[in-house]
């Protein structure tokens, strides 16, 4: 079985991330991390079906809808919202998912039938922690965040 670190560098080497949960608030932890990953040199898919766009660029109602299939898929909505999205993810052939989950902030998407779903259709998943802890360069913050989550082993698959 593979690691955090294995599973996390395995989805950000991934080229086209479509980030579900994007919010016309460019404020939101997923608009953060759709930034982010788009600064880091990732083709990046905003999913929000009741936006037309974000971040000034175009969104897609869901994962299936964008012009290429993505990689991977980033999930930063509410738990039961998760559960949708991967079975979505598993009509389109996606094989990569990452639930945030902050327990900092008690802010999570991680739902416990979506992970066993993913695990059960062949979908590696990463069912904790952010990506802004681990995508370079990293803020203090979320360096924090991540050495606290592994201290309190937190940070697991």
């Amino acid at each position: 079985m593979a690691t955090m670190q294995e599973m996390v560098d395995d989805f950000l080497a991934q080229q086209r991330i479509a980030v579900a949960g994007v919010s016309r608030s460019p404020d939101g932890t997923a608009n953060l991390i759709y930034r982010k990953l788009k600064a880091t040199g990732h083709t990046v898919y905003a999913i929000n079906p009741n936006a037309e766009t974000v971040e000034g660029d175009p969104c897609y109602p869901d994962v299936r809808s964008t012009p290429e299939k993505p990689d991977a898929v980033m999930i930063v909505t509410t738990p039961e919202v998760t559960d949708r999205i991967v079975r979505d993810c598993d009509v389109a052939g996606i094989k990569r998912v990452w639930m945030h989950c902050s327990l900092m902030h008690g802010v999570r998407s991680t739902s416990d039938s979506a992970v066993q779903y993913c695990k059960d259709h062949g979908i590696a998943v990463i069912p904790a922690g952010c990506p802004l802890m681990y995508d370079q360069p990293v803020d203090f913050g979320h360096k924090f965040m991540k050495w606290w989550m592994n201290m309190t082993n937190k940070l697991t698959v």
